[in-house]
C-alpha cells in the first residue's frame, strides 16, 4: 500500500492506495482539479480487503479539511442499505418477497394496491411512488405518520404493471416491511445486523454525538443542459405526475438540518462516507460472507443481483432504467437526447445504488469488488455524474476490463 498525503489548491488529499489502482487516485485528484469537487471520500475492497481508501478537500468551499471520519448525506445510496436489510430477512425466511404486502401490512391493501407484492416495493413497481397531497414542513421526519399516508394512498397504477422510481416513499414501503417482519425499526435493524457487525460508520438516523463530523451538502447548480432535460421539463410543466411530485418532495427535503439527519428515512437520509459504502457491500461481493460471517446464502445473493424490472421510460425519472430487487443495475443512457448525467456504467454482474448528486455504493460479485464514493458538492442529473463515473471507470480499467461501450463494463 502507498500512503497518500498531498496538498492541492482544493485542499489536502490523504489515504492509501494499492499501486494496482493508481488510476483511481489519479481520477480522485482530477475530480478536485478539473471537476469542481469540494470534499469527498472513496474506497475500494477486493476479495473483502481494503485496497483503496481516499479522502480529501474541504467540508465547505472555504472551510475545514475533510477528515478520514467526515460524514455526509448519501441520499438514495441509503436505499441499497435498506434493501440489504430486506434481503437478510428474506434469507432467514422471515420475509417472503413473493408474498402480498398485505400478509405483513394489511392496512396497505387499499386503493388499488391489494395485489402489490413485497418484491414490487423493492423494484419500483408497487404503484405508490409518491403521496399526492401536500407534504408539510418536517412531515417526512414523522415515520408513523408517513407510514399511514403511504398505506392510504391510492395506487398510481396497478401494482406490477408499470415501473416508476419510488424516490422517497420507498422509505416507508420497504422500511415498514422490515419493521413488521424483523420486529425492529429500520435504523435499529440496520445498525444491529449490518453496520455494527461490519464496523461501518453508516447511520440511518444520525445520533447527535456525530453532528460535529458532518459535511453540509452543497446543492447542484443547474445549467441550461440540465434545465433542457425531459425530466426537468416534465417536472416544471405537469402537476401530480410522479416526476413533478418527486421534484416537489425533494425540494422539501432539508439535508443540512439536524431534524433531517436525525430522522429515519431509509430511502434518502443515510449518513456515511466512501469507506462505509464500500464496506457495506463487501460481503455481497464475496459470496455473501466476510471474515467468516455469513450474511446471505448463494440463492439469495443470486436473486438480489439479477435484473427484475426494466423499462424504456421510468414513470418518475423519465429515462430507461434497470433495477434488481432494491438495487440499480448498469444503465447506459449516454446516447439519448434530452438527458444529462443519467447513466451508471458497471459490469453486468454488479448491483448497488446511486444517491442524488452522485454518491454510490456497489458490489460486483464477478470480480469480488465493492466500491463506495460520497461527496458534499452535488451534481446535476438523476444517476452518476462525471466525478463518480470517472472513479468507477478507473476501477474497472485497473481490473482489466476493456470497454463499456456496450452499456456495461466487459473484458
Amino acid at each position: 500500500m502507498t500512503e497518500i498525503s498531498m496538498d492541492t489548491p482544493q485542499g489536502r488529499i490523504e489515504g492509501h492506495v494499492d499501486p494496482r489502482f493508481d488510476a483511481m487516485l489519479d481520477a480522485f485528484v482530477a475530480n478536485f482539479a478539473k471537476r469542481g469537487e469540494v470534499g469527498a471520500s472513496c474506497s475500494l475492497t477486493l476479495d473483502g480487503q481494503p485496497v483503496v481508501d481516499l479522502w480529501g478537500g474541504r467540508v465547505t468551499p472555504e472551510g475545514a479539511p475533510w477528515q478520514r471520519d467526515t460524514l455526509c448525506m448519501v441520499f438514495s445510496s441509503t436505499k441499497g442499505a435498506m434493501s440489504l436489510c430486506a434481503h437478510l430477512l428474506a434469507d432467514r425466511g422471515q420475509l417472503d418477497l413473493d408474498a402480498l404486502v398485505s400478509r405483513y401490512w394489511p392496512e396497505f391493501a387499499v386503493g388499488g394496491k391489494e395485489e402489490a407484492r413485497v418484491s414490487m416495493t423493492l423494484d419500483h413497481t408497487a404503484g405508490v411512488p409518491h403521496v399526492r397531497g401536500p407534504v408539510m414542513p418536517g412531515e417526512f421526519w414523522n415515520y408513523e405518520g408517513m407510514v399511514k399516508r403511504v398505506a392510504e394512498e391510492p395506487a398510481f397504477w396497478a401494482p406490477g404493471s408499470r415501473q416508476g422510481y419510488h424516490g422517497i416513499t420507498m422509505a416507508w414501503t420497504v422500511g415498514e416491511l422490515v419493521r413488521r417482519a424483523g420486529g425492529r425499526r429500520l435504523g435499529e435493524f440496520f445498525a444491529q445486523e449490518l453496520a455494527g457487525p461490519l464496523g461501518l460508520d453508516f447511520w440511518i438516523g444520525l445520533p447527535e454525538r456525530h453532528e460535529s463530523r458532518v459535511a453540509p451538502m452543497i446543492m447542484a447548480e443547474p445549467d441550461q443542459a440540465w434545465m433542457d432535460t425531459r425530466f426537468i421539463k416534465a417536472a416544471l410543466t405537469t402537476r401530480d405526475t410522479p416526476t413533478a411530485l418527486f421534484m416537489r418532495d425533494f425540494a422539501t427535503f432539508e439535508p443540512n438540518t439536524r431534524a433531517c439527519r436525525a430522522a429515519e428515512v431509509g430511502s434518502a437520509n443515510g449518513m456515511a462516507n466512501g469507506r462505509a459504502l464500500a464496506g457495506l457491500y463487501a460481503p455481497f461481493a464475496n459470496g455473501g460472507m466476510l471474515h467468516g460471517k455469513r450474511y446471505v446464502g448463494a440463492e439469495t445473493l443470486t436473486r438480489m443481483s439479477r435484473v427484475c424490472a426494466a423499462t424504456s421510460d421510468d414513470a418518475t425519472l423519465m429515462i430507461p432504467a434497470r433495477f434488481a430487487l432494491g438495487f440499480m443495475k448498469s444503465t447506459d443512457n449516454r446516447r439519448l437526447p434530452g438527458v444529462v448525467n443519467s447513466s451508471l456504467l458497471m459490469s453486468e454482474a454488479a448491483f448497488g445504488h446511486v444517491g442524488a448528486g452522485g454518491s454510490i455504493g456497489l458490489a460486483d460479485p464477478e470480480c469480488r469488488m465493492s466500491f463506495g464514493y460520497a461527496m458534499n458538492r452535488m451534481g446535476t442529473g438523476v444517476l452518476l455524474n462525471e466525478r463518480g463515473q470517472s472513479l468507477l471507470d478507473a476501477v474497472y480499467s485497473s481490473l482489466g476490463y476493456r470497454t463499456n461501450q456496450g452499456g456495461v463494463w466487459t473484458h
